[in-house]
């Protein structure tokens, strides 16, 4: 396995800073949204859409393309923003995020999105859906690859653990799951509202190969992704521990930006934290 070149990681970084100013625009737009787990899990939806999956933007449908669900359905202004900016729709589209007539909705719908690939709203759904998707592929006689990715507050949901189940029974290495583990929710702090730790070992006693990396780490989530594909007999979940609101020092592991708009002044200040002009 090769490992990515400094020019590759310097790219990748680059696009993540973009995803969280893009992400950022669009949430004070509208005056709604979640920035604090789209900032975190910018990297890891960077180097899913611009390094990892085999897509294509300009037939969606592929029915041999990579799937990626975005179960933590309410960080969907990053998914948008990655859509828009690796050619799925213009970036245009994304000033009318959340209108009543635009494609764009409050959560991914994949009857109206293109390279939408699961709705989502209701936590817990994604490993179960990823379980189908990617049991298919092997009835079908495909190599796609499935891509969940999770919260780590939505961890507390059974659902999630029915799936996980589900998964190791079958044996489904074509399916990987990365957990924003962001360590924060919308009332507080994940191990106050409902502790999901040990989390490692939870996924290991369900059958599943683990994998721990810092979620902010380009090289390590690439590693991480590359050694999943080579694990032949289960599913793989990667830990990415993240920082809720990165990048933002107002918004960094605090709660209360899990689900609220910045103002003008405050959105100037994310922005140039983040090394944007204005």
């Amino acid at each position: 396995m090769e490992n990515l070149t400094e020019a590759e990681i310097k790219k990748l970084n680059e696009i993540s800073r973009e995803l969280r100013c893009t992400s950022l625009r669009m949430i004070h737009k509208r005056q709604a949204g979640h920035p604090g787990g789209s900032l975190s899990a910018a990297e890891i939806v960077a180097i899913l859409y611009f390094k990892i999956m085999n897509i294509d933007p300009h037939n969606p449908n592929w029915e041999e393309r990579d799937r990626f669900l975005l179960s933590k359905g309410h960080a969907s202004a990053l998914l948008y923003a990655a859509l828009a900016k690796r050619g799925y729709f213009p970036e245009s589209d994304l000033e009318h995020w959340g209108e009543l007539d635009c494609h764009l909705q409050g959560h991914p719908d994949r009857l109206k999105t293109p390279g939408v690939d699961m709705n989502s709203g209701i936590l817990g759904h994604g490993i179960s859906i990823g379980a189908g998707i990617a049991l298919a592929a092997g009835q079908k006689g495909m190599n796609y690859h499935v891509y969940t990715l999770l919260g780590d507050g939505e961890c507390q949901a059974g659902l999630v653990w029915e799936g996980a189940n589900t998964a190791a029974k079958f044996h489904l290495s074509n399916l990987t799951t990365i957990v924003d583990h962001n360590g924060v929710q919308l009332d507080g702090f994940v191990q106050e509202v409902m502790p999901i730790e040990p989390l490692a070992e939870k996924w290991k006693a369900f059958g599943w190969h683990v994998i721990e990396v810092n979620g902010h780490d380009i090289a390590q989530l690439y590693k991480a992704l590359m050694e999943a594909k080579q694990i032949k007999d289960k599913p793989t979940i990667i830990l990415a521990c993240t920082i809720k609101g990165k990048g933002v020092s107002f918004m960094e592991n605090k709660a209360y930006w899990h689900g609220v708009a910045p103002n003008d002044e405050q959105l100037a200040q994310a922005l140039n934290e983040l090394g944007e002009e204005i």
